[in-house]
């Protein structure tokens, strides 16, 4: 682990254990695969571009992201504004006949699948599978036994009608269309307790049909486990990983893998409030009646030995950025499909931001062009630099905290073609933003913008700009340079952070943990706006 001022920590503890969560970062409803030596985990992306975030280990514990499955969100149509807690839901990743397989059920359209001959790609376009609002969490089975192909989804009830049960279908051996109306497999309102069941995962082992699938919801669940001689059942259930006197709460929904060497092991999540839902390791043996036994003896651990693999060194997926030629790393997403003019490539270093003209600009959580990755968490401190070359009055870009609530901190021009810095934030049951502190003026045009994020997710915005002495009502002026500008010269000109506004309580989207975000934007009117240059995008350990 990285100590303070350093990076964020993995959950490498570098002595052969490892610490939960592995992937301190919201990647939602994980599901695991492994070819040869290699791991490979994908997520929930619901309504941000690009989706389907492929992630790659040698060791189940430090991860990277290496890049997206689906490049933007289909049908392209519904996407093209923000929304949040639609799109890509709970997917299944799967190996079969030499290709990568991921499905997902997408709540108002349907089920989806993509494919690739490698995990790099080229992955095919999505193709839907079976249409119909409400189905979810879907996930196949090509069964090496009967040569038969199976799919099986959960139900979404805010679109169905209904939850809390699976329905499983006949499949097409090419993935491309279920061959029957399906049939009920386990319905948990038969089952004393169970409610939420959803997030099937569907596997062969020891001649049972196996479904993973979570229950209880998400922050307060259990994970079930349900077989059967049958495809069609009938299953029996027993619950394999809960709560229990730990402090994981919720623990479930993910996927089991089989290493190599012959170990079994389950990722899964847990909510943790703003930060979204954290992905875990958890060590699985097979008892003497043949179920899957999930921690220690049911229970989630927090610190064990790691699988036993080659060693790795220790790996995160990247959340820092200094955006060589304006390009932006693999770990940022729009918050609807890209269009034209968001961002620009160039010969120098910085993200280059058009200033999109919207009449949307006093609710970011409706602005498409907001790229953001998501929020690590722990205690970390964010910063970024920042130029704005707009002449347009109310152009404006900004370093936001974005949840169901929001603040940023950033740069906006004013009538008299002055820039000022500005604070700003949204409570969750309003629909437009509004200071949240005095805005002041910045001369030079630029900014070093910060946000201090407290374990518990509770911010408190600064910037600093060359030559402020750390009075708030007197920053100090930025001098010409013969040389074009950096967006925060380095050094001793920079005299220490100005802190704007109250503490603000980052907040979680419905399903969805809070992002970072930079965006740039100009109110409604004619002719280009400008633009606004970011650079040195750096996340540290507080």
């Amino acid at each position: 682990m990285t100590g303070a001022g350093g990076a964020p920590p993995t959950g490498d503890l570098g002595d052969g254990t490892y610490r939960n969560p592995v992937l301190a970062a919201d990647w939602s409803d994980p599901d695991v695969v492994r070819v040869g030596e290699d791991y490979h985990l994908t997520a929930s992306s619901f309504g941000r571009a690009p989706a389907l975030p492929l992630l790659h280990s040698r060791d189940l514990v430090n991860w990277t992201l290496v890049g997206h499955a689906l490049e933007r969100l289909e049908p392209a149509a519904a996407f093209t504004v923000p929304r949040h807690d639609r799109g890509v839901w709970a997917p299944s990743f799967r190996h079969h006949d030499g290709r990568f397989w991921i499905f997902w059920g997408d709540p108002d359209h349907g089920i989806f699948q993509v494919n690739a001959p490698s995990v790099r790609g080229p992955w095919t376009a999505p193709h839907l599978v079976k249409a119909g609002r409400g189905l979810i969490d879907a996930c196949p089975l090509w069964d090496e036994e009967s040569g038969e192909a199976y799919l099986v989804h959960a139900w979404a009830k805010s679109r169905a009608g209904f939850n809390n049960r699976l329905t499983g279908h006949r499949m097409s051996p090419d993935g491309t269309k279920v061959l029957d109306e399906g049939r009920v497999l386990v319905d948990a309102d038969r089952l004393p307790g169970w409610f939420t069941l959803e997030g099937p995962k569907l596997y062969r082992h020891d001649g049972w049909f196996w479904i993973f699938a979570p229950a209880g919801g998400v922050a307060t669940g259990w994970q079930g486990a349900f077989r059967s001689r049958s495809f069609f059942g009938p299953y029996e259930e027993r619950i394999v990983l809960a709560q229990g006197d730990t402090d994981v709460n919720g623990p479930h929904q993910g996927g089991w893998v089989r290493t190599q060497r012959g170990e079994d092991w389950f990722l899964h999540f847990q909510q943790s409030g703003a930060h979204g839902r954290l992905v875990h390791l958890q060590p699985m043996r097979w008892d003497r009646d043949g179920w899957p036994v999930l921690g220690d003896e049911g229970a989630p651990v927090r610190v064990h030995r790691k699988p036993d693999l080659p060693e790795q060194p220790p790996a995160r997926p990247a959340v820092d950025d200094t955006f060589p030629g304006g390009r932006f790393g693999r770990q940022w997403q729009w918050t609807a499909n890209p269009g034209e003019g968001w961002a620009s490539q160039h010969t120098g270093d910085g993200l280059r931001l058009g200033c999109v003209r919207s009449d949307r600009l006093d609710d970011l959580r409706g602005v498409p062009h907001v790229l953001t990755q998501r929020l690590p968490a722990g205690a970390v401190v964010v910063e970024v630099g920042l130029r704005l070359d707009a002449v347009a009055p109310g152009a404006r870009a900004g370093l936001v905290v974005l949840g169901d609530a929001y603040a940023w901190i950033g740069l906006e021009r004013a009538p008299d073609g002055t820039a000022r810095l500005v604070h700003r934030f949204a409570p969750a049951n309003a629909d437009h933003e509004r200071d949240a502190a005095r805005s002041r003026p910045v001369t030079g045009d630029r900014v070093l913008l910060r946000i201090e994020v407290r374990a518990d997710a509770r911010c408190r915005f600064s910037y600093d700009t060359p030559g402020s002495d750390g009075d708030p009502d007197r920053p100090g002026p930025i001098q010409p340079s013969p040389v074009p500008p950096s967006p925060v010269p380095p050094g001793p000109v920079r005299l220490g952070p100005v802190r704007l506004g109250p503490e603000f309580a980052a907040t979680p989207w419905r399903w969805v943990g809070a992002l970072l975000g930079l965006f740039a934007g100009a109110p409604e009117g004619a002719g280009h706006a400008g633009t606004a240059v970011f650079s040195d995008f750096r996340v540290t350990a507080a």
